[in-house]
């Protein structure tokens, strides 16, 4: 495992696997969001408003049977109460 790459994600979508109903699809990506750099609130939004798409590149698509994303809810969710956990024993980490 060590010698595998650790990629950054920040973009998620869950779908229903619409033929079979029996598994879901995750796709993980990343996102760039766009720079921002108006002196003025009224520039920034306008930036925004102007943004028609956000380009998000997949780094990786799941096939998950309902039990496994069932079991990845659950390690998910462990490793944050760990997490928040770990923050808590160390509270004046900046991390």
């Amino acid at each position: 495992v060590e010698d595998v790459p650790i990629l950054f994600a920040n973009a998620f979508v869950s779908q229903i696997d619409s033929q079979t109903l029996d598994s879901l699809v995750l796709t993980v990506g990343q996102m760039t969001q766009p720079a921002i750099a108006g002196a003025t609130e009224e520039e920034r939004r306008k930036q925004v408003e102007s943004v028609a798409f956000v380009p998000i590149k997949p780094v990786v698509r799941l096939g998950l049977t309902e039990a496994r994303a069932r079991e990845l809810m659950a390690t998910l969710g462990a490793n944050l109460d760990h997490l928040e956990a770990a923050r808590k024993l160390s509270p004046g980490d900046p991390r």
